[in-house]
């Protein structure tokens, strides 16, 4: 199988190196464009990432070597796609200027993610959203993540929504630190406390679930009609954005008609055996004291949505909880299975 070569863009950030990590021995891509700002452009990646690599595991080997530039489509050098884990106040006109020199972008930030032909893609939930790449006029393509926060809530909906049809929709979020990138939140504020406001975290909860379960008409993504109240808060967790979900259907479910819903629920990778696809994409924990970030963060490599708490809502109709990681799930994994899919479908041309 030949492999694709691909790009980070925002390679030494936390997003960035999260992609390092699940970029190596990827079978369909291949890592030989690295990107970051003038701090680090002209080093190898291993040099700078010695004192600013932040996850678990090792710097791996096959990144080490890679001389970091600044991002600039002159200097991908054969490169099909990159993923951007820019920060908003350059990703816009950076990713705008891959796409027009003829890259896909593979998008987490915020700027296009409410364009009308730009998919907001999550890629179990609304593949069918691809279709509006035909109306970009980039010859390059650009495709985003949701927001960290909604990416497993909306999963939660979407066989719901599918079966049942959607009303309202209220979320309290339990946001971790590592949504806030690094350094982020300072110790004094974060330890032994909670934050009961992230900077613009509602406007995004309220109105990307909309986009994701929409619809495509005339080349736009028209969104669904449900009403959705969000209230968004930081808390002294490390990683996994736990969110707490209460909803009213237009049709009233039974709680053995939802937890169906969710067990059966599989999008196209789980049907392609995409790379990163977790076997089970809705994973429903019968205790009652779970989700918990600490027991159940890593299930299906991080990949899964954890459910838990499903019970009659006596305002809405039911209520229950989600769980998911916000870095792999809701950041650089996410973007990767966008990535494969779109290898699948033989939408990412050859270098």
């Amino acid at each position: 199988m030949e492999k694709i070569k691909v790009g980070v863009l925002g390679a030494t950030g936390s997003v960035g190196q999260r992609f390092i990590q699940l970029l190596e021995n990827h079978p369909f891509f291949t890592v030989s464009h690295l990107a970051a700002s003038e701090r680090s452009a002209g080093q190898s990646y291993g040099e700078v990432m010695k004192s600013k690599w932040k996850i678990s595991s090792d710097i791996p080997d096959y990144a080490k070597g890679i001389m970091i530039s600044l991002p600039k489509p002159a200097d991908t050098m054969g490169v099909s796609l990159v993923f951007s884990g820019l920060d908003s106040s350059i990703a816009g006109e950076v990713e705008t200027e891959y796409a027009n020199a003829g890259v896909i972008v593979i998008s987490n930030s915020k700027n296009h993610r409410m364009v009308p032909n730009v998919p907001l893609l999550s890629a179990e939930v609304n593949a069918d959203h691809l279709e509006v790449l035909k109306s970009q006029s980039t010859s390059g393509k650009i495709i985003t993540n949701s927001n960290c926060t909604i990416m497993g809530v909306t999963i939660s909906l979407k066989p719901l929504f599918d079966k049942f049809g959607l009303e309202s929709v209220m979320l309290f979020s339990m946001q971790a630190i590592s949504g806030a990138g690094y350094p982020g939140v300072p110790t004094m504020d974060i330890l032994g406390n909670v934050v009961p406001y992230i900077s613009g975290e509602e406007d995004k909860a309220e109105e990307e679930p909309q986009k994701c379960l929409g619809t495509v008409e005339n080349g736009k993504i028209k969104h669904a009609d449900f009403k959705i109240s969000a209230h968004c808060n930081r808390v002294p967790v490390f990683d996994g954005h736990t969110v707490c979900v209460s909803a009213k259907f237009k049709k009233k479910p039974s709680k053995n008609d939802i937890l169906a819903a969710w067990k059966e629920f599989a999008g196209e990778p789980q049907k392609m055996k995409l790379p990163l696809a977790p076997e089970q994409t809705i994973v429903y924990r019968e205790e009652n004291d779970r989700p918990q970030p600490r027991l159940d963060l890593e299930t299906g490599r991080g990949m899964s949505t954890v459910v838990g708490r499903l019970r009659e809502d006596s305002i809405l109709d039911w209520k229950w909880v989600v769980l998911s990681h916000n870095t792999i799930r809701g950041a650089a994994g996410a973007a990767l299975l966008n990535a494969e899919l779109l290898y699948q479908k033989g939408l990412i041309p050859k270098g």
